[in-house]
């Protein structure tokens, strides 16, 4: 059975891709939904590829769902449409809109065709990933659960200590670690030699 490998691109930033395999006999239902869990995103807005060549420029429409919109010819729709059916050069363009809303475009190119499927991986699937994803839903800062997940494992907390200096004590004068103390000690002793 054919794999498909297609790369595909956040249109803002070429640098930011996703490499999804698929089988050439699914759907672009399930090619949707994989462009979409690769970056992250939820499921819940209206979606649609078109067919596109080496300009970008948008041919047929496979969308979700005939949506409420004016079309020159009548979209497929993503659930009955196999990618082989649709798959007709060896470097193949697709673009991608998901949630019209706030008009997200990814570019999808087919970069591979590989005879025989890899029995370890379950189709399809998002076998590379490039750059930070977009955030669906605003900015995605540096701190969110996996930091604090991290700061909790390894105890980085800002009052923590840092580098083995001592904390002051109560009635203000510092209190010095083990390592402090043991070196005083081992001065101590080398004095009376």
């Amino acid at each position: 059975m054919a794999i498909l490998r297609f790369r595909t691109y956040w249109e803002d930033d070429e640098s930011i891709y996703r490499d999804v395999a698929i089988r050439h006999t699914q759907t672009f239902l399930e090619l949707h939904e994989a462009i979409l869990k690769s970056y992250e995103f939820d499921n819940k807005h209206k979606a649609t590829f078109y067919r596109s060549n080496d300009n970008w420029q948008r041919g047929r429409e496979i969308s979700l769902e005939k949506y409420d919109k004016d079309y020159q010819a009548a979209p497929l729709i993503m659930s009955e449409v196999s990618l082989a059916s649709e798959v007709k050069a060896p470097n193949q363009k697709f673009i991608y809109e998901y949630d019209f809303n706030k008009n997200w475009h990814f570019m999808v190119e087919l970069i591979n065709l590989d005879k025989e499927e890899n029995k370890k991986l379950t189709y399809p699937c998002c076998i590379r990933t490039e750059g930070i994803a977009p955030s669906q839903y605003g900015t995605k800062g540096l701190v969110d659960k996996r930091l604090a997940e991290m700061e909790e494992k390894y105890d980085l907390q800002p009052d923590a200590l840092r580098d083995g200096y001592g904390e002051e004590s109560e009635d203000g004068t510092e209190e010095s670690n083990d390592a402090d103390e043991m070196t005083e000690e081992a001065e101590d002793a080398n004095d009376g030699f």
